[in-house]
C-alpha cells in the first residue's frame, strides 16, 4: 500500500534534525512464538506520551486489535527508572514521569504466518511491522532504527524493503514508511534480476523461505521474471521504487497460512503449498495480483485511503477497481506470459463469472457499496450468523468481471483496457495524486469518449446491470452458455455423522431450496421416501435428476422433523470456453481480436 505524499518526501531538513527512534526485536524463545521487543525514544518534549498497537494494517480494511498478543509491558526512563503507565482504551498505553527519554519493553506472541500478522518460532520471523511494533501516534515523523536479533545458530537472515544501516540494523524515514515495510527473517534462498527503464535499471528481488531445492526455485523464478515483464508492458514502465529494488517475500512452508499483501515496494506471499507438491502453478498467481499492485492501489491510489489511519477502519469504495481490475489482470497476465494456456485461462473465469451474475446481491448494492462491505469481510471476524451469500459479491470478483465487460467493449471500439491503465497510470500512478471514482470516468470519458464513458459507469459502477457478455465474448471466439437441462437445488448439503444431510449455506434467494422454506443448519434424513442418499455426494445425486422433478423431502429443525416439496429448476450457471470447444470454427476476425487480447499466436 502506499501514504499519503507528504509521508515519503525525504525533505533534507526532517533527514538532517529529526531526531532518531530506535527498536530490537529478539527470538529467544521462538518456540514458543515469543518476541521480545524493546524501544527507546529520546528527546521528548511532552510529559506523557501515548504508545499504541495498530489495530488495522497496510492493505487491509479490517480491525485487528493487534494489542490482543502483548504482555509484559514495562517503561522506565533513561536511568533505569520504572514509569507509571497508564491504559485508557485496550490498545493504548501512556508513559508520564520521564527524563526526556522513554525505553519500553514487552512480549508478543505471534504465530499466524501471513500478509496481516506476525509469526515467530523455530523456523523463521515472519514480521509484518503493525502487528509486531507498539508506536508513538506523536512522533510518527521521526526516523527509526530497528536491529533484528537474527538467530545465529538458525542461520538467520534478514529480508526487506527498509534499506539497510549497519549489521543487522535497518532504517526507515518516517513511522508511515516503516509500517509498510513487511520482514522476513529466515533461513532463506534470494534471486534477483534488473530491468531496464527508461535508461535506469532497477532490481526486482525474489526471497523464498521454503523446505524445497535451488532447481525448484530457479524454475520458479524464471515464471516469476515473465509475470514481471509481462505486467510491465500494461502499464509501458516500472513504478520508481524507493532504494530501487522490488523484494518478493515468499513463505512457502506448512506452518504459513494462505496469503498475500501488497505494499510500496515490497509484497508478502505466503502458502501450505511448496513448489514440487502444486506450489509452482498454484502459487504463480499470487505473485501476479500483488506485484499489479505496484501500479494499482499503491500508485494509482485511492484518496478515500489516504492517509492510512492505523488507529480504525479503512473504507473506499474504490475496491473494485483498486482490487478487482487487479484481479482481473492476474490470470489475464499468466495467459501473456505463457505460463497458464488460452484455454485454461478462458476456464477459469467461470467460476468468477457465476458467482457475481447469478448472486442475489445485485439487488442490493452495486460495486461501489461492495466496496464498502470490505471492513467487515477483508479478514474480519465475527461470531454471528451474516447471510452474505445473498448480499454480498466480493469486490475483487465483481471488479474483475466488469474489468473483462470494460476490456473487450473497448475492443470492440478499437481500443483497450491496458492503455486504459497506461493513462490513469499516467495522470494519477504516476504522479502519486489520488483519485476518488469520478476521475476514472473522466479519464475513461478522455480516451474512449464521454458517451461510451457514461453509459459503462451509469449501468454498471453506479448501477447493477449486467453488461452484454454473450455479444462481447463472441468476439474474441468465446462461447457463454447456460446448461438449461442440468437441475439446481440451490444450497449446500453434506453428509453428517449419521448419514444424513446438512444443509451448510444459507439458500440462494429464489432457489429450489429457498422457496421450499429449507435453511441452513436443516437436516434432510429423507427424498421420496428413501432415505438421504448416502454414499455419494448430494451435488452429484441432483445431477441424475430432471429439471421439474418433486422432492419430498423430510428434515429436521431444531429437533423437530418438518416436511417440504421442492420442485428442481435448471441450473443457472454459466461456462465460459473457446469456440472451438463446440465444434465451431472461430472466424480469422476473432482470433486475431483474441489474439490482441491475450497477447498469443495461434
Amino acid at each position: 500500500m502506499k501514504f499519503s505524499i507528504s509521508f515519503f518526501l525525504f525533505i533534507a531538513t526532517s533527514v538532517l534534525f529529526a531526531q532518531t527512534n530506535n527498536y530490537e526485536i529478539s527470538f529467544e524463545n521462538a518456540v514458543h512464538h515469543e518476541a521480545v521487543v524493546k524501544g527507546t525514544f529520546p528527546d521528548l518534549k511532552t510529559d506523557t506520551v501515548a504508545f499504541r498497537m495498530s489495530r488495522s494494517s497496510p492493505g487491509r480494511y479490517a480491525l485487528h486489535e493487534f494489542a490482543k498478543n502483548v504482555y509484559s509491558f514495562k517503561a522506565t526512563n533513561s536511568k533505569g527508572k520504572t514509569l507509571e503507565v497508564l491504559r485508557p482504551d485496550p490498545y493504548s498505553w501512556q508513559v508520564t514521569g520521564h527524563d526526556g527519554t522513554i525505553k519500553i519493553s514487552y512480549t508478543l506472541f505471534a504465530n499466524r504466518g501471513g500478509g496481516t500478522y506476525s509469526q515467530v518460532d523455530e523456523t523463521h520471523a515472519h514480521l509484518n511491522i503493525p502487528a509486531t511494533f507498539m508506536y508513538a501516534p506523536a512522533l510518527s515523523d521521526r526516523k527509526i532504527e530497528v536491529d533484528f536479533k537474527v538467530r545465529k545458530d538458525l542461520k538467520w537472515k534478514v529480508a526487506t524493503q527498509l534499506p539497510l544501516a549497519s549489521g543487522t540494523t535497518y532504517s526507515a524515514p518516517n513511522l508511515y514508511y516503516f509500517m509498510d515495510s513487511p520482514t522476513e527473517i529466515s533461513n532463506h534462498s534470494v534471486r534477483e534480476f534488473e530491468v531496464e527503464d527508461n535508461g535506469k535499471k532497477q532490481k526486482i528481488r525474489f526471497v523464498l523461505h521454503h523446505n524445497g531445492t535451488d532447481e525448484e526455485l530457479d524454475a520458479y523464478f524464471e515464471n516469476v521474471k515473465k509475470t514481471v515483464l509481462a505486467e510491465k508492458e500494461v502499464y509501458g514502465e516500472l513504478p520508481e521504487f524507493d532504494y530501487g529494488t522490488y523484494t518478493f517475500l515468499a513463505c512457502y512452508i506448512p506452518n504459513a497460512s494462505g496469503d498475500g499483501m501488497e505494499h510500496r515496494n515490497s509484497t508478502i506471499l505466503t502458502s501450505t503449498r511448496s513448489l514440487a507438491n502444486g506450489g509452482m502453478e498454484g502459487n504463480i498467481g499470487t505473485v501476479s495480483h500483488e506485484f499489479f499492485h505496484a501500479w494499482n492501489v499503491e500508485r494509482i491510489r485511492p484518496k478515500s485511503l489516504e492517509p492510512f489511519d492505523f488507529e480504525k477502519t479503512n473504507m473506499s469504495g474504490a475496491l473494485w477497481f483498486a482490487e478487482g481490475f487487479t484481479s482481473y489482470y492476474t490470470n489475464l497476465i499468466l495467459c501473456r506470459a505463457g505460463i497458464i494456456s488460452p484455454e485454461k485461462y478462458v476456464d477459469g473465469i467461470s467460476g468468477t463469472f457465476n458467482y457475481v451474475w447469478n448472486s442475489p446481491a445485485l439487488q442490493y448494492f452495486n460495486p461501489i457499496e461492495m466496496s464498502y462491505q470490505a471492513p467487515f469481510v477483508d479478514a474480519a471476524t465475527s461470531v454471528d450468523p451474516v447471510n452474505r451469500e445473498n448480499t454480498f459479491i466480493s469486490y475483487y470478483s465483481y471488479g474483475s468481471v466488469l474489468g473483462l465487460a470494460l476490456d473487450l467493449s473497448l475492443r470492440e471500439e478499437k481500443l483497450n483496457l491496458d492503455d486504459f491503465m497506461k493513462l490513469v497510470w499516467k495522470q494519477y500512478g504516476k504522479a502519486e495524486k489520488p483519485y476518488v471514482i469520478e476521475n476514472l470516468q473522466q479519464v475513461l470519458a478522455e480516451y474512449a469518449g464521454i458517451d461510451f464513458a457514461s453509459t459503462f459507469f451509469n449501468k454498471y459502477i453506479y448501477k447493477s446491470e449486467m453488461p452484454d457478455y454473450s455479444s462481447l465474448l463472441n468476439s474474441v471466439g468465446v462461447t457463454l452458455k447456460q446448461n438449461s437441462e442440468q437441475p439446481y437445488f440451490g444450497a449446500a448439503v453434506s453428509l453428517d455423522g449419521d448419514g444424513h444431510g446438512e444443509i451448510q449455506s444459507n439458500p440462494k434467494m429464489e432457489s429450489p431450496a429457498y422457496i421450499s422454506v429449507l435453511d441452513k443448519g436443516d437436516v434432510i434424513t429423507d427424498i421420496n421416501g428413501n432415505g438421504f442418499p448416502d454414499g455419494q455426494q448430494f451435488s452429484a445425486y441432483i445431477e441424475k435428476l430432471k429439471i421439474g422433478d418433486t422432492l419430498k423431502i423430510t428434515f429436521e429443525r431444531f429437533g423437530v422433523e418438518k416436511h417440504t416439496t421442492l420442485i428442481l429448476k435448471a441450473n443457472p450457471d454459466y461456462h465460459l470456453f473457446l469456440t472451438e470447444k463446440d465444434g465451431k470454427a472461430p472466424s480469422k476476425k476473432q482470433l486475431h481480436k483474441r489474439n490482441n487480447w491475450l497477447k498469443t499466436e495461434y
